[in-house]
């Protein structure tokens, strides 16, 4: 069969949209980041207890008096493990994008449900929606979109919303033709009959449609951590990738206790809308014997009323009030020289990487900048940083790993030099492994290492490497396997399997800690294929080298020895990888001179 370029032509098709249509993809990015922006501010803007507070009423009325108390432990589990602004920034994701993707769902199945031609052409849209990757529509989603929450969103919007369409029209379809053609037979128009006869018996129906919508919204917050959306998903991810088990398991708390909330909640606001559920409730508020008052639920207007009180309650003690994301302390006159100025690092979750990002971010909020850096995925990242997104990338290994996108966006980007040097990419073997010296040494061993050869992000530059160059190279691209995962997943298998003595072959770099930790054997490249040892370079924006020209000086200066960012990389493990920035400053206070060096100002 000839080769089919499918992949060439949908490529095409999203750079024509770019050039064409990126005043209306600017437009929409402004509408829900406005609306995310609105969301987040309300529910994050009280302090947590009185916003559990406001959700427990909530469940109260909904519920009872169970679901109440139970809501407002969940929400203090929540803030009590230190993740309730990432739970709020996830709940506010969920709410924009689960109300949009209704906005769109319902009228599209009631099309669907009153016009057979329609619903032929929706039913193959919505299969695609539904079984597509996730992964692939956020590609296009970060070149329209760029990085943030808007792609989260827009993901999450195709995600969820062929389930509330295919709801719709189920329930509209099983009412009664009857009681349709009843009302037909007195001259009720169609559109009367739509509201009076058909939504009415379709409403649960469609409000279970509603609970799946918003369920299927908080399963995507996950990967929208991968595209630098804020909240649980960029912690568990995070987690994920520094194989951290005691990070990954708070986030995935916060997330269950998040979406018991929401599906018990909206399942009750089936009830509330629908006419057997309102005559149920009715029934359940009737005088009972025994444990009547664990089913008691206010009427609405006491429920309303409730909520309204907390609410003038947190602004009356002024919790709405500045935004204090600044992760320095007080900065003197002379220090100030960022004057608040806004500095976008991207990181990767790499170790080098982020020790490095977040010791700029560390430095330039002494210096009076407000700096905040992003996890991504590496191919993520150095999108987000051509188009604008990102002002910052501090760990691009060049020339050789990161090659191929400096190739594709380097017109992009301002290269700052080399912070860092001597590095190397290798595939590393335990030093267990007998006569395993080189590349070369690999060829007819395979079955030995069950024909894999455990790698990370497939975004990443020296894992194109290894499966275009290195390996057709010494022939081995038959014979092994290279299995793409996560920086984490490969340091997990390589720590289970050399707890058991098993031969294991690893992606690695140096330097890297696991060198230090494992007793491990750099397979040699007599070929030379890996190219000449990276230096670790920083990258702006173009535009950013010269709106921040102070911040592109220092890092054009910027200089860490092995030793420097050896321990660096330590004092960030002790003080727990999933607060950088308190390793960061532990290490700081150990090396007074390091700041005044990478940031020089006067009167410091």
């Amino acid at each position: 069969m000839p080769r089919i370029h499918l992949g060439n032509w949908a490529e095409d098709v999203v750079n024509w949209l770019t050039d064409h249509f990126s005043w209306l993809f600017d437009f929409i990015s402004r509408i829900i980041n406005h609306a995310y922006d609105g969301v987040e501010w309300v529910l994050g803007g009280p302090s947590p207890l009185l916003m559990a507070g406001i959700l427990a009423v909530l469940a109260f009325w909904m519920r009872g008096l169970t679901a109440g108390v139970l809501a407002f432990a969940g929400f203090a589990l929540i803030d009590s493990i230190a993740q309730w602004d990432e739970a709020m920034e996830s709940l506010s994701l969920v709410v924009v994008s689960g109300v949009v993707a209704l906005l769109l769902a319902v009228p599209l199945g009631v099309w669907a449900a009153r016009s057979s031609a329609a619903s032929r052409v929706v039913r193959p849209v919505l299969d695609v929606m539904q079984t597509l990757p996730a992964f692939v529509y956020l590609i296009p989603a970060i070149i329209f979109f760029s990085l943030g929450t808007v792609p989260a969103v827009i993901a999450t919007i195709v995600f969820s919303m062929p389930v509330g369409v295919r709801m719709t029209e189920l329930g509209i379809r099983q009412v009664d033709p009857e009681l349709v053609e009843a009302a037909d037979a007195f001259g009720t128009p169609p559109g009367k009959t739509l509201l009076r006869v058909q939504l009415p018996l379709a409403l649960p129906t469609i409000m279970a449609g509603v609970n799946q919508v918003i369920m299927l919204a908080l399963s995507m917050v996950v990967i929208g951590g991968m595209v630098g959306a804020e909240g649980l998903g960029s912690t568990v991810f995070g987690a994920i990738s520094q194989v951290n088990i005691g990070l990954g398991f708070e986030g995935g708390v916060a997330v269950v206790v998040l979406a018991i909330y929401l599906d018990r909640i909206t399942g009750a606001l089936g009830d509330q809308v629908s006419p057997l559920g309102r005559r149920a409730l009715a029934r359940l508020r009737e005088p009972a014997h025994g444990f009547s008052v664990l089913r008691y639920r206010p009427r609405p207007a006491v429920g309303l009323s409730c909520v309204v009180v907390l609410a003038l309650a947190a602004c009356g003690v002024g919790v709405f009030g500045d935004d204090d994301s600044s992760s320095g302390g007080p900065v003197t006159a002379a220090q100030n020289v960022g004057k608040g100025q806004s500095v976008k690092i991207g990181a990767f979750n790499w170790d080098e990487s982020v020790a490095s990002a977040n010791l700029w971010q560390q430095v330039l909020a002494d210096r009076g900048y407000q700096p905040k850096v992003t996890t991504y995925d590496p191919g993520a990242a150095f999108t987000g940083l051509a188009s604008g997104s990102l002002d910052y990338l501090t760990d691009a290994w060049l020339p050789t790993t990161h090659a191929s996108y400096m190739k594709q966006y380097g017109k992009d980007y301002t290269d700052l030099g080399k912070w860092y040097d001597e590095t190397s990419l290798e595939v590393s073997v335990p030093s267990y492994v007998k006569g395993v010296k080189t590349m070369a040494d690999l060829k007819g061993k395979s079955q030995e290492f069950g024909g894999r050869i455990i790698g990370i992000e497939p975004g990443a530059g020296e894992t194109k490497l290894l499966q275009t160059k290195v390996l057709p190279g010494y022939g081995l691209d038959k014979e092994y396997k290279v299995v793409n995962s996560s920086t984490a997943s490969m340091l997990a298998e390589l720590k289970r399997d050399y707890a058991q003595k098993k031969p294991v072959a690893v992606v690695l770099w140096s330097p890297h800690w696991a060198y230090s930790k494992y007793d491990l054997t750099k397979l040699a490249d007599p070929k030379g294929l890996w190219g000449p040892g990276d230096s670790i370079h920083d990258l702006a924006n173009k535009g950013s080298g010269t709106k921040l020209s102070q911040v592109s000086t220092w890092m054009r200066n910027f200089r860490l020895t092995e030793a420097q960012l050896g321990s660096l990389e330590a004092a960030i493990q002790d003080g727990g990888p999933d607060t950088p920035a308190k390793g960061v400053r532990n290490w700081m206070k150990k090396n007074p001179d390091v700041e005044q060096k990478m940031a020089p100002v006067k009167g410091s």
